[in-house]
């Protein structure tokens, strides 16, 4: 049985790879015209926790209790729990490890802790730090920093304005992942293999807009207009010196959890949520201050908000929060007033943004844990969401923790090659995030699992019949 590589880019967006530069991707491309592509819808949040684990169990996050980096572990006001290894349905690598097979794992979001599986684990960008056991198995971690010494797992401080150190940050990193990627394929036994690098989603938010000239802050001359473009040439130079080791019949596949889009800029959310009398300050900070339990005067607040890509709003009812306040009674009508609201927010030149609320039900086949009572999505991903207050304006132009320049958006990519067969350059329509994962299993001839919310990718879905960026 031939082998699975799986290399994840995140945050690759389509229309960079299929359109504006494949002519500049050869190895890529000729992934492309050898097997078949597509675009590769994503999760509810489309964000990279919870979007990898959703990819690698074909659960969606609801079923898997993750809403984002951080989810509230019960209903106290402070209580968060940071995402991490522990999952309550298995991924791919856990089904293949009870199959027989052997993995190898580096970089892969959420396998922080490092899982015990048959194979290897580097783990990834959730890890705390250097000094943390970031291997399995443990004696790893010595060799990975042998063989790519100053091994890092992030692009530290992505939002900076000094792009020029940024730029270096994210070559740096990804130099060495990809060392140790060739490292572990030539000296590891393996049957599936996979990796995920996150300079693609650090340079896009670095860097877009001095190339987007629909950016609302693009730069008509800038010493970074070739940024994005220059990296993506490296990561396909990359890939096709990773390529090189591994075997000419593996199934290949080059996936991303999510897209990119220019970001026009911030709502700020809790100041939205004042300003419209669901929420209420106990004491006004005199700046920008993140949204925090001690400011808030919850016996006269309603709903308040986390920030991010996307919104959550929360509502402080009374027998679930600590102080809450709003009858259990009133919980619909709330979120029926607060998603008709949401839907009429203006930008600055009064224009409507097309913003929308969700409840978490109608986007999950279950939810566990304690979502979010509302995720919002303010002008379809091309404004995000602030939860600062202390600002006194609706609006912001950068990120909580500073400048952006991309938000995410719906679409990744998917790229598929089987073997040394020829898939024809089929364009195909209709894929999801949760296809990944019965994709591998079925060339494994392993039975996917009935509760797998995708099915196997082949090329039956091929709508469009042109070959794009060609």
């Amino acid at each position: 049985m031939s082998k699975v590589a799986v290399i994840g880019l995140d945050g690759a967006a389509p229309r960079l790879v299929f359109e504006h530069w494949r002519n500049e991707l050869p190895n890529l491309a000729a992934l492309m015209q050898r097997g078949m592509w597509g675009e590769l819808r994503s999760c509810h949040p489309p964000i990279t926790v919870p979007a990898w684990s959703s990819m690698l169990s074909s659960k969606d996050p609801g079923q898997l209790g993750v809403y984002g980096f951080r989810s509230r572990r019960g209903h106290a006001y402070d209580d968060y729990v940071f995402a991490n290894a522990t999952l309550k349905h298995p991924r791919v690598w856990d089904i293949l490890s009870r199959a027989g097979k052997q993995s190898i794992l580096l970089g892969v979001p959420q396998t922080y802790p490092p899982p015990r599986i048959n194979g290897c684990v580097v783990s990834c960008f959730l890890t705390p730090s250097q000094a943390s056991t970031y291997t399995h198995p443990p004696g790893l971690k010595a060799e990975v920093e042998a063989v790519a010494r100053g091994y890092v797992f992030d692009v530290e401080d992505f939002r900076t304005t000094d792009k020029h150190a940024l730029l270096r940050r994210i070559y740096d990193k990804t130099r060495k992942h990809f060392r140790v990627a060739r490292h572990l394929l030539t000296t590891r036994p393996w049957d599936f293999f996979m990796m995920v690098e996150m300079g693609t989603d650090r340079i896009q938010h670095g860097f877009w807009r001095y190339f987007d000239r629909t950016h609302p802050k693009y730069e008509p001359r800038n010493a970074f207009k070739h940024a994005i473009r220059d990296y993506y040439r490296y990561l396909d130079d990359e890939l096709g010196r990773l390529l090189a080791c591994i075997d000419a019949d593996a199934l290949v596949l080059i996936v991303s959890d999510h897209g990119a889009k220019k970001l026009k800029g911030g709502i700020c959310f809790n100041e939205w949520l004042i300003r419209n009398g669901y929420l209420k300050l106990a004491t006004r900070p005199e700046q920008a201050t993140p949204i925090s339990c001690q400011l808030v005067d919850w016996a006269a607040t309603r709903a308040w908000a986390d920030g991010g890509y996307c919104g959550r709003v929360y509502l402080n009812v009374r027998g679930r929060e600590p102080q809450g306040v709003v009858e259990p009674g009133d919980y619909e009508g709330l979120r029926d007033e607060l998603i008709a609201a949401i839907a009429s927010i203006e930008d600055p030149a009064g224009r409507n943004i097309g913003s929308r609320a969700f409840r978490p039900e109608e986007l999950y086949h279950d939810t566990a844990g304690s979502p979010p009572d509302l995720i919002v999505y303010f002008g379809d991903l091309s404004w995000r969401a602030s939860a600062r207050v202390g600002l006194n304006m609706l609006y912001c132009s950068e990120n909580d923790s500073g400048p952006d320049d991309a938000n995410h958006d719906w679409n990744g990519i998917c790229i598929l090659r089987e073997g040394r067969g020829d898939g024809g350059g089929k364009r195909l329509d209709g894929l999801q995030l949760m296809d990944v994962a019965p994709t591998i299993l079925r060339h494994f001839k392993l039975p996917v699992p009935p509760d797998m919310l995708g099915s196997a990718i082949d090329g039956s879905r091929t709508t469009l019949g042109v070959r794009r960026g060609g």
